[in-house]
């Protein structure tokens, strides 16, 4: 299996080069040169397979310079009952009557979803980076749970530095106090004064600096990275064996959504072939990706633009991660994507499909809503008095949406984003009491915290990484 860029350079690279490489040196996305196709037999195989031996299987179809024996290994060091709370790794509860699911995926150590690939990926960048006898000083983004999902999965890994990126003040306390209360010499937490959008543009504008980025041997875990989101294509296949009994029953996805990779999964699963009707996008008041399904015109909001939410995790304006879609959407024409993403984004801050190219989302399977702070408020509430299921900010905004798009016959399974712990002021407002926090977690935003605010500049954060690698200026 080889892999390309979403921009045109067909150089072919194997997986553990993107592994640590992050986008690629023309600004493009990286993806594989094609899906692997997978049967109806394959499926009926699979549906009996515990979920790590699961996830071994579909990775081993993309990544072919990992020998089978260690890939296995490192899968199954990592989805364990141990880490993620159940032996089911994943497990999907039903809302009733309702033909709605959640698929829960909150369980790991920094309670959402992000730990389902990170937990990987920190140790698939541990075995790389020994086998070449390397270092590896990741670079990040978060507007809430990437951030203390890498650094969980990192923190004490051989050879690996982390530097992160986040909106000063824009995350909830608990999300603030999961990143800033580590202590470990390897995490370096950076509060940059502005919104998520700005903390991304840094990630993009050092990654695009070749030359520093090859000096301090810069790599990320942000949705750009390949390997985070082939990781989250195993969730799709297991969610689906819980719902469905034989192999040519159709499900459909509703994922709250902002910076487009847990949703862009899914779009992978389906491309493979798993039976996915439709994969709806939830988003909140920043509806940039709603607007695109529905016009065919994608807008990138500025930070005075971009609303500050009762789920921010999702108070994203640019979707890093959806050039990819486009990209196959396109027919995969490189030089037409590059001429979306790259001038005409940075000339115009938008662009819009023709209508040929806005007709073919169709069969793709995408649709899309958006919710409101008082929808989320309504949800949550509702869906625990009906259902005595709590759920968080965003998992509620896709609860809404996909009760809009569920479909008689069809499973609609919304893809939990994390748990209603780390929302606790919007929790108290919609059920009049505190959500309940696993072991442990108690009092945690009273810890002391460690971190460093910036402005919104990437010289300065070039300066920063430079000083605490220990390689200059």
């Amino acid at each position: 299996m080889k892999y390309l860029s979403t921009r045109g350079d067909t150089t072919p690279r194997h997986f553990c080069e993107i592994l640590l490489e992050g986008l690629a040196p023309d600004g493009g996305l990286y993806l594989p040169q094609a899906y692997p196709k997978v049967d109806a037999a394959t499926l009926a195989r699979w549906r009996q397979l515990p979920y790590a031996d699961l996830a071994y299987e579909i990775l081993s179809l993309y990544i072919d310079d990992i020998p089978a024996g260690d890939l296995k290994a490192l899968v199954a060091r990592t989805y364990t009952q141990a880490t993620f709370g159940t032996p089911a790794i994943v497990p999907v509860r039903a809302l009733g009557d309702t033909g709605l699911h959640i698929e829960a995926l909150s369980n790991g150590p920094t309670l959402a979803f992000k730990d389902m690939a990170m937990q990987l990926l920190g140790n698939l960048f541990e075995y790389e980076l020994g086998r070449r006898g390397e270092e590896l000083n990741i670079l990040g983004a978060t507007s809430g749970d990437t951030g203390s999902a890498a650094e969980y999965a990192m923190r004490g890994k051989r050879g690996v530095r982390v530097f992160m990126l986040s909106p000063n003040g824009r995350m909830s306390p608990f999300q603030q106090a999961q990143m800033f209360s580590l202590q470990d010499e390897n995490i370096h937490n950076i509060a940059v004064e502005g919104v998520f959008d700005d903390a991304q543009d840094i990630v993009k504008a050092v990654s695009n600096d070749l030359a520093f980025k090859r000096t301090h041997k810069i790599g990320t875990v942000n949705s750009i990275n390949w390997a985070r989101l082939l990781a989250q294509v195993v969730y799709y296949f297991a969610g689906y064996f819980q719902v469905t009994e034989k192999d040519t029953d159709q499900v459909s996805f509703c994922v709250p959504s902002g910076n487009f990779g847990n949703v862009c999964a899914g779009h992978v699963a389906r491309s493979m072939g798993l039976p996915i009707k439709h994969l709806v996008v939830a988003t909140n008041e920043n509806d940039v990706l709603d607007e695109f399904f529905r016009t065919g015109i994608y807008r990138v909001r500025k930070g005075a633009e971009t609303h500050e939410t009762s789920s921010p995790s999702m108070d994203i304006s640019k979707a890093s991660n959806f050039e990819r879609f486009v990209f196959d959407l396109l027919g995969r024409d490189g030089a037409r994507t590059r001429e979306l993403f790259g001038s005409q984004i940075e000339r115009d801050g938008r662009f819009e499909l023709s209508p040929a190219e806005f007709a073919r989302i169709a069969e793709f399977g995408f649709q899309s809503g958006k919710s409101t702070h008082a929808d989320r408020v309504a949800t949550i509430r509702s869906t625990w008095e009906r259902h005595q299921t709590m759920i968080d900010t965003h998992t509620a905004d896709g609860v809404k949406v996909a009760a809009e798009r569920v479909e008689p016959g069809v499973p609609m399974i919304v893809l939990e984003t994390a748990l209603p712990a780390k929302f606790a002021e919007t929790i108290r407002e919609a059920l009049g009491r505190e959500p309940e926090r696993p072991a442990g977690l108690e009092g945690i935003e009273g810890l002391p915290k460690r971190f460093t605010v910036m402005p919104p500049d990437a010289a300065q954060v070039k300066a920063f990484i430079a000083e605490h690698t220990g390689l200059g200026r």
